[in-house]
Order: structure tokens, then sequence, then C-alpha cells
């Protein structure tokens, strides 16, 4: 009878993970990232060699072939799930500027065009403004005071709100509905105060969504510190016209992927955890942090295992989802894929909140589930994990969760994430080493206990 040897480098880390407590493996993935780590390479690359990546550009095309590629290093299986998405294009630099100042004469204005909006052509839009903070004082103010002119939605994030998601979420829909609101009552076209808490002088970004059967206005973000000015200058001038030139189109829907590595569970390979960034960014920048830094960390999570020998007992999946910004169809298209197949998804973590500081997870799961993961956090304590209190997931993980599916949101600081979020400034510099790793290395500790314990 033939003697078998087996590798000694198999036995020690076969032994090893059977004998391991889950402190010293969880303190190994963290000194294997912190050391050994890809994540900022990874990101480097997506950002600066391939750059903005906005759903149906050649970008977002690019991007889709490094993720398969590089997934491929790492996985049993790479899957490209395709999806139609939509393919809005900004055209040349958007135009804006007040035209009839008393005081300052022609005043030039930081805009973009907001994500989806028709644009105005080379002839422009010019008329005079009216500003409001709410969606009931444009409805007060009425067709009489709005028929023809530009609507100026003013309000803006709440400073006070310490969690500046919470702040977002109080301003953010005079962005996605504004345009529609002020159509219903003759608007020629809106400006709104980008999303942003600090006085700045570059606009953000951002999708906005049309309503059935109202016309469609042209709608562009202003920089904060502009928004200032303009305001300041209309309560000296009720007359103050604004002009402003956008050239943005929307193309017949494209086809994309969402990219899918995975690493098979040797014991229970029907129960699938996934992790997850979404590939999209939007094109002012590079989108480092939303979302370049949840893509790497997500595939981070798998190089991660296999660099350590780790055999999960469930599936693994790093998704990479294309369109959240502006569609959401990969989120979509993955959920129904998973209900038409009847796959077991355990639970489902996404990154989609930047590349900084681990500060814990959201989640949105039953009591259950939400106890046994807060009994770990005793475990994450050490690399400063304290927050496991908040409710919440993430946008392309939410679809999954009408099918029961516990959905988590890995949490780090949020303090200067909207100084970057949708911006042009939103670019690798701003994405600090450190910081980027110790979030993939959180997000893989997460992986690790749900794949050993599971969540009931």
């Amino acid at each position: 009878m033939k003697k078998i040897i087996l590798p000694a480098l198999f036995l020690i880390t076969t032994c090893a993970y059977a004998q391991q407590s889950d402190e010293s493996t969880i303190k190994l993935i963290f000194d294997k990232e912190l050391t050994e780590g890809k994540s900022y390479s990874m990101l480097e690359y997506l950002t600066t060699s391939i750059g903005s990546r906005l759903s149906g550009s050649p970008g977002a095309a690019a991007a889709v072939e490094w993720s398969r590629h590089t997934l491929e290093g790492f996985s049993d299986q790479v899957i490209l799930q395709p999806v139609m998405v939509p393919h809005w294009v900004r055209g040349q630099k958007e135009i804006g500027r007040i035209v009839n100042s008393r005081k300052m004469g022609t005043v030039e204005m930081n805009i973009c065009a907001l994500g989806g909006s028709v644009g105005t052509g080379t002839t422009g839009l010019v008329g005079n403004i009216v500003e409001v903070k709410s969606f009931d004082e444009l409805k007060q103010m009425g067709s009489k005071n709005i028929q023809g002119k530009i609507v100026f939605f003013n309000r803006p994030m709440d400073p006070t709100k310490i969690g500046t998601f919470a702040a977002y979420g109080g301003a953010v829909d005079q962005r996605g509905s504004g345009a529609s609101e002020a159509a219903k009552y003759g608007a020629l076209g809106v400006i709104v105060r980008s999303m942003g808490l600090n006085l700045e002088d570059y606009p953000h970004t951002g999708g906005l969504r049309y309503a059935p059967n109202i016309p469609k206005i042209p709608a562009v973000a202003i920089a904060t510190r502009h928004a200032e000015i303009l305001s300041k200058l209309l309560k000296d001038d009720s007359n103050l016209q604004f002009y402003f030139e956008t050239h943005c189109q929307t193309l017949e829907d494209a086809p994309s992927f969402n990219v899918i590595g995975e690493l098979k569970g040797s014991e229970f390979p029907e129960e699938i955890i996934v992790v997850s960034g979404h590939l999209d960014s939007w094109d002012l920048a590079q989108g480092a942090h939303d979302d370049g830094a949840g893509c790497v960390q997500a595939i981070e999570v798998i190089r991660l295992f296999k660099i350590m020998g780790y055999k999960p007992k469930r599936t693994i999946r790093a998704v990479m989802y294309m369109n959240e910004e502006n569609g959401l169809r990969g989120g979509i298209e993955y959920a129904k894929q998973a209900e038409l197949k009847k796959e077991k998804h355990i639970a489902a973590i996404e990154s989609d909140r930047g590349g900084f500081t681990p500060r814990g997870f959201t989640m949105t799961a039953s009591e259950e589930v939400k106890n046994k993961i807060k009994s770990w956090k005793p475990l994450f304590e050490p690399y400063g994990l304290t927050d496991f209190n908040q409710s919440g997931g993430g946008a392309d993980i939410g679809p999954l969760e009408p099918q029961g599916v516990p959905v988590i949101g890995f949490l780090p600081d949020s303090q200067r994430y909207f100084d970057h979020h949708h911006t042009p400034v939103d670019n690798f510099e701003s994405v600090n080493k450190r910081e980027l790793e110790l979030g993939a290395a959180s997000m893989a500790a997460l992986v690790y206990l749900i794949d050993h314990y599971g969540l009931k």
C-alpha cells in the first residue's frame, strides 16, 4: 500500500484552524491585511488606470473586465451576470452664471448636471430665480409664483446631525425629486444646493428621478459656497436672473454585468454569504470612496481567505454590482436571479460608505440574528468597531431583504464622507491606505464568524 505524505503546509494549516480561537483567527486576518494587503494597490489600479465608471460607459466596461480578471486569481469560479443598465452621458462641461446682479454684474457659478437630467442644449436656459427650502414652501407659492422661473432648492444638510447619513437623508429629496416637484408648477429648471456639509467650491452630482406624466426640466447642482452667494444676492435683488447650459442626454440602455467571485463551501455549499460593493461610479472623478473602496474590500475578503488557506463551510461570494448610482439595476437583477434559482442567502454585506476608519456594522435583520452578531462585538472591539446598533444594510443588497436575507452594512466613520461623495475630488489620493485595509479586514472577520457559526 502506497503511503500518502501530505504537504507540511497543508497539515499545519488544517491543524491550526482546528485549534485556533476566534480571537487568534481574527487577529491573523487583520495581521495579514495590514502586512500583506492588496486592497490599496487594487484601488489604485481601478481608480487611476480605469477611472470613472458610470454605467454604460467604456470605464464601466473596463472595470467589469478588471474585476473578472482580478477575481479569477482568488476564486473557485467567476460569474458574469448580465444586466441592462441606463446610459446617461454628461456631455461638455456645464456653464452657470448670474447674469444681472446689481452689485456684481455677471457672476460665474460652479454647477454640474444632476444624473439623469435632460439637457438645455446650446441655447441654454435663463430665468428669474425663486428660492425655496422645502416642497411645502414650493406648494404654498404655487404656479402663480413659479411659472416660467428657475427654482433654487437651498435646504442645507443639518450640521447638528452627528450621523452625516441622517443629515444627507434630511436634504436629498430636493435633489432626487425636486425637478418634478418644481415642474408641477411650471418651472423652467431647477438649481439644487449640493449635498455637502462644508462650504465648498465644487458641486456634487447625484441621481434624480423624473415622475411620470410631468414635464422633464433640466436640473443642476450648485457648489455650497456658491449657493450661499446666490442666496445672499437674491435677498438684495429679487429680479436676479440665472443662466445655465448643459449638454447631457440619456441614450439607449446598455449591456453590462454584475461580477461575482465565489469560494465554494465545504460543508454547506448551498448557503451563501455575500460581501459586496458597487462597481459603477459617477463621472466627475475616479470613484475612490464611492465605491471603489467597497469593491476592493469585498475582493480582498476572498483573497485573504485564499492566502490564509481558509476553507469556508459556506459559499462566499464577492459581488461587484453594476448601476447602483443611477438605477440599481445590478442589485435588482442579482436578487431576481437568486429568487428564480431558489438560492439560499444567509447574509448579505455591503460596503458603500467610503474607505474610512471602521466603526461597526449596521443591520436589518431579525432580533435573533442581530443579537447573534452583537454577541461577537467583543471580538471586534480591539480593532475599534463598537457600533452595532444602527439599522440598515445597503442599496444593492436591499432587494434581497424581501427574501428574508439579513442585510448588513459596513459602517466606517462618516464625518468626511460627504466631502467626497459624488464630487470631482473623490480620487485615489483621498483614501488612506491603513483605513482602507482595516475596513477590508473588518469585513473578512465578520464573514469568517458568519461562515463558522451561521446566523441561526
